[in-house]
Formats: structure tokens, C-alpha cells, sequence
């Protein structure tokens, strides 16, 4: 059963990209007490990831703060690693929060995986945008396959 506006978020472990190397939170920790602007790509490195998705948050990210956002938070079936060198091959670190989810543990528990078998990549995360205020979700914006339009920053801003 896929996640919606009115849940809480399930709790499992994320590992986040630091500077100082993998940190493993629980998305309890996470997200409690603070709200969260929440994006899932499929994967670092991916065209749309890396044109739109990605860029889209960090350029709306005082935007974001504005209407209340504590956080902006990205999440992919990849590994903290990737994510690290994804985030800074884009100069983000100091914008978003990168959460590997590497074993796809939190795409799953939310019922917002989809296979991507036939592009390689096995179980990935679908493209999604969700605001998360302690640990409950608010707004959650899945993209159809292919598409990139629900999931974008913009999207999200308009829409709180």
C-alpha cells in the first residue's frame, strides 16, 4: 500500500552523505520536530536527476524556506558514496540533505518503489516530492513514468 497525506512516515534507517563521511539516522530522528521538503529520484547521475530535479531544489531553496521548510532532503536507491559526489558535483551540500537508501528499505516500507529492471538499475525509488512536517506527510506529489512535472520544487512551493 503506497504512503499518503496523513501518515506518518515509516520508521527505517536512511544513511546520510556528510562531509564527514556516512552518518546512519532513522527517519524518526529525521524528520521529528521539523518540516521537510522531500525528494526521490531515481538515481544520482541520471539525466533528469541531474538537469532538473536536483537543480530545481537547490535553486528554490530560499523559496522553500520561506513558507516554513527547515529541510530539503533527497533520497535514492544509491548509496551514500554516490549520493556524496553527486551532491557535490553539484555544489549542494550546503542546500540538501542527501539520504542513501541504499537497500531501497524506505521506498519500499512507503510503497513508492518501481523497477527499473529493464533500464539496469533494479529497485529503485520512484520520482517523488513530499512535504513532511514531524514525521507526517503533508503533500506528496508522485510523478507518472517518464514524467518530470508533480515532483518539482516548484510544484511543491505552489501547492503550501
Amino acid at each position: 500500500m503506497t504512503i499518503k497525506v496523513g501518515d506518518r512516515i515509516p520508521n527505517v534507517s536512511f544513511v546520510k552523505a556528510t562531509e564527514n563521511g556516512p552518518e546512519s539516522v532513522t527517519s524518526d530522528e529525521f524528520f521529528k520536530g521539523r518540516k521537510v521538503a522531500l525528494f526521490s529520484v531515481p538515481g544520482a547521475f541520471t539525466p533528469t536527476c541531474s538537469a532538473k530535479h536536483l537543480p530545481g531544489f537547490i535553486d528554490k531553496a530560499e523559496d522553500l524556506k520561506a513558507k516554513g521548510v527547515d529541510e530539503i532532503a533527497c533520497t535514492a536507491v544509491n548509496d551514500a558514496f554516490v549520493l556524496g559526489a553527486w551532491s557535490g558535483s553539484n555544489n549542494a551540500a550546503d542546500t540538501v540533505t542527501m539520504l542513501a537508501d541504499g537497500n531501497a528499505e524506505f521506498v519500499k516500507a512507503t510503497g513508492l518503489e518501481m523497477d527499473g529492471s529493464k533500464f539496469g538499475m533494479g529497485t529503485r525509488g520512484q520520482r517523488f516530492s513530499m512535504l513532511v512536517n514531524d514525521g507526517v506527510v503533508e503533500q506528496l506529489h508522485v510523478e507518472a513514468p517518464g514524467e518530470f512535472k508533480v515532483s518539482s520544487a516548484e510544484h511543491l512551493i505552489e501547492n503550501m
